[in-house]
């Protein structure tokens, strides 16, 4: 998981405040190299790390637009994994993260937790980002347009123009040309296999998540199962179940109990708690 190299990151032995332990890391699969002296440091999880190999991890997280910081290791004995959620201030002390490192970090960090819990776009009129009230009407009223021009505003949601036709609606207005990309992404999208998903070898190479609507696409490695970047909803990407609902009656490498689900034509409105 990670590359050794003379500039690797290390931990201060002297250093009372974390736990160090004799045994191998936990992130990575690769052994210690010969009169490797790295020393292991004990996660809250009680999973076993080096400063590189958390670092590199939590990367990765962050480049498939993850925020939350997910431990991968497997519980001891089994093939399930620990998926312990470590604070961040955990990763930054435990990960050695110089200053630049932090400073990306973070900015990455802010930027999705702001997409996950906030959805703006900007009003055709006014230019002010705007959030909708109700995710499944497309005419959006700008109340600062209402404010500066003393009179009613509304925009469409999905062709950002000036809405035009009956209200509310959630498929397009009557403006010409207003379609749903993502719906038309669904509907046109190339099939896929899954190569080390058994049976699996059609299947639509991209999907909406059942749970926010993000559309996604699948690696075409490891399980059926994905995590969704924006909701970090885990979901069957075969049958489109959530996956502790699939794994019911089905396994990560088997085909689903109700086959492969069919194109979506319509998208799942996030409905936050």
């Amino acid at each position: 998981m990670t590359s050794r190299n003379q500039e690797e990151k290390r931990y201060d032995s002297k250093d009372t405040t974390l736990k160090f332990v004799n045994r191998p890391d936990d992130l990575d699969p690769l052994p210690p190299e010969e009169g490797d002296q790295c020393l292991r440091a004990e996660m809250s999880c009680g999973h076993a790390v080096t400063p590189e190999s958390l670092t590199g991890w939590c990367r990765s997280l962050l480049d498939q637009g993850q925020y939350k910081f997910k431990c991968p290791a497997l519980k001891n004995g089994t093939l399930v994994r620990c998926d312990k959620v470590w604070p961040y201030q955990e990763v930054r002390r435990l990960a050695v993260l110089t200053a630049e490192e932090m400073r990306n970090f973070e900015e990455k960090i802010a930027c999705l937790a702001l997409t996950e819990y906030c959805e703006y776009k900007m009003c055709p009129g006014c230019k002010t980002s705007v959030e909708r009230a109700d995710p499944t009407n497309l005419n959006v009223h700008c109340t600062i347009c209402m404010a500066d021009k003393k009179k009613e505003s509304h925009f469409c949601w999905q062709c950002l123009k000036p809405w035009k036709g009956e209200a509310p609606r959630s498929d397009r207005c009557d403006n010409d040309g207003c379609i749903n990309h993502n719906l038309e992404l669904l509907r046109t999208c190339k099939e896929t296999p899954l190569p080390q998903v058994q049976g699996i070898d059609a299947c639509p190479s991209i999907r909406a998540c059942p749970t926010c609507g993000q559309t996604v696409e699948h690696d075409k490695t490891g399980c059926k199962n994905i995590i969704c970047p924006r909701c970090q909803v885990e979901f069957c990407f075969v049958c489109l179940k959530l996956t502790r609902k699939c794994l019911k009656t089905s396994s990560y490498f088997i085909p689903c109990s109700i086959g492969v689900a069919p194109r979506q034509t319509s998208i799942p409105a996030w409905h936050r708690n």
